[in-house]
């Protein structure tokens, strides 16, 4: 695997944490209703959560000496006030954001940078804990 397609992945990952930043803004804005106080908080975490995760990812980028992404990704974020709806768009957006990790980790295993892989599977654990909990969120 050459440091190329490593750093195609990395922009692929940025691009989602850019896009997450965007969507849980807006859902934190626009919740309404009953639910507001609880998801409003939560949605603001993880805009701060996403901007901690493209940091990662971009320095990462820098130090494999690529260029790094200032585009999100190209997924429609839905506007809604609908919190099912908007928990329901989260739970994708995590899913694919994990799913882009997970298949990263490999490719920084063989690039043999270990402090890099160590940082990037802290991500995807991240990842796979807001899967879940916006699993268990919408039963």
């Amino acid at each position: 695997m050459g440091q190329d397609e490593i750093i195609d992945a990395l922009n692929k990952a940025l691009a989602w944490e850019l896009r997450a930043v965007a969507m849980y803004a807006h859902y934190s804005a626009y919740v309404s209703g009953i639910h507001r106080p609880h998801l409003s908080v939560h949605f603001s975490n993880e805009v701060t959560e996403s901007i901690t995760h493209a940091s990662t990812v971009r320095s990462a980028i820098v130090k494999l000496d690529g260029k790094a992404t200032t585009e999100r990704a190209p997924d429609e974020i839905i506007h809604t006030n609908d919190y099912l709806l908007m928990l329901k768009e989260a739970h994708k957006t995590e899913k694919a954001a994990s799913k882009t990790y997970q298949s990263i980790l490999p490719m920084v295993k063989e690039l043999g940078d270990d402090e890099l892989y160590d940082s990037l599977e802290v991500i995807y654990f991240d990842e796979m804990r807001s899967v879940e909990e916006l699993r268990m969120m919408l039963k």
